[in-house]
């Protein structure tokens, strides 16, 4: 990760919390609009109840960033790249430059790197102050433990996090350490089997005539901005139907893939994210943030490809049938 020091959490969602808490009241975060769901519901606590003013914007547009950064008040920018689920890339490194140019005094750039993991993209190489993963997902990689990691560049910042993780009580307990060690050890191998899969099946859904949101894919419109920062798409892809019952009959129908909000184990997974990780955003806010109803997120496992693909047709047949264009 290229990072100072670095801390174990016990979730992902606890290793968000530690940073938020370098946030005071009346200061400012800047986040996206495309946001994992457990994200999206503590920024609306913290914004109701600790007085912090959370501005949610689209971070593909770096002017949009830009046009919310305040000198004095702006604490964190918060950055999911590629996001979850709608697949958008956010430029790391001018974001990263506009921070240190408009708030230089205490305005820190925070990437949510879970989608890439370290083996893909090292967000504090690219400018972030912080990085940090839900290690439950592709660090683990067995979906065995429950896990975060949080990552700094500046060692300035590290006493005041430890001593969070101290007073807390969240640094990651002994046995989950050894889960998580000896995840990193396969973290390689999975990682590039899981993307290779994962490009076979976004080539399949595209040419069955699928909107595929994939960064790697020629279709997808910041596909070279994202491989400027990574090492290619990772191992999730989303894609609509035009239809939520449809894509119901979709994830239903399938059988090798696992129905699941989670991600990055060596298995494969399927979900509909507004109805599963995402429920808890309110159906306006979703429709306002452009996020589709009918849109069915998956996570590629280590499984042989051409078995998952096998699968995963027969599913899109039954659906088709049953709900014609």
């Amino acid at each position: 990760m290229g990072a100072t020091r670095a801390f174990a959490t016990s979730s992902g969602m606890s290793a968000l919390d530690i940073i938020l808490r370098l946030v005071r009241h009346d200061e400012e975060i800047v986040a996206g609009d495309d946001l994992y769901g457990g994200t999206n519901r503590l920024l609306t606590q913290l914004a109701r109840v600790a007085g912090i003013r959370v501005h949610h914007v689209d971070t593909t547009d770096v002017a949009a960033v830009e046009a919310v950064l305040d000198g004095r008040r702006t604490r964190l920018v918060l950055l999911e790249t590629p996001t979850n689920p709608c697949i958008k890339v956010a430029d790391v490194r001018a974001i990263s430059a506009a921070v240190r140019r408009r708030c230089p005094q205490r305005g820190l750039v925070v990437v949510d790197n879970t989608m890439m993991s370290p083996v893909l993209l090292r967000a504090l190489d690219l400018g972030a102050d912080i990085e940090y993963h839900s290690a439950t997902k592709f660090l683990g990689g067995h979906h065995d433990l429950m896990a975060g990691v949080v990552a700094v560049r500046d060692a300035g910042l590290t006493d005041e996090l430890a001593f969070v993780v101290n007073s807390v009580g969240c640094g990651l307990a002994p046995f989950d350490s050894f889960l998580l060690l000896r995840g990193v050890k396969t973290l390689w191998l999975r990682v590039e089997r899981q993307q290779r899969n994962a490009e076979a099946v976004a080539s399949r859904l595209e040419a069955r005539g699928y909107a595929v949101r994939y960064p790697s894919l020629a279709s997808h419109p910041q596909r070279d901005l994202h491989l400027s920062m990574a090492r290619g798409g990772g191992a999730v892809l989303s894609f609509t139907t035009g239809s939520v019952e449809k894509s119901q009959a979709i994830v239903e129908g399938t059988r090798l893939w696992g129905i699941s909000v989670s991600f990055g184990c060596v298995n494969s997974l399927i979900s509909m994210p507004c109805h599963m990780s995402h429920a808890s955003i309110p159906a306006a806010v979703r429709a306002a943030r452009g996020l589709p109803e009918d849109l069915v997120r998956l996570c590629v496992g280590i499984e042989d490809p051409d078995d998952l693909i096998e699968d995963l047709d027969a599913a899109l047949d039954a659906a088709e049938a049953a709900f014609p264009a």
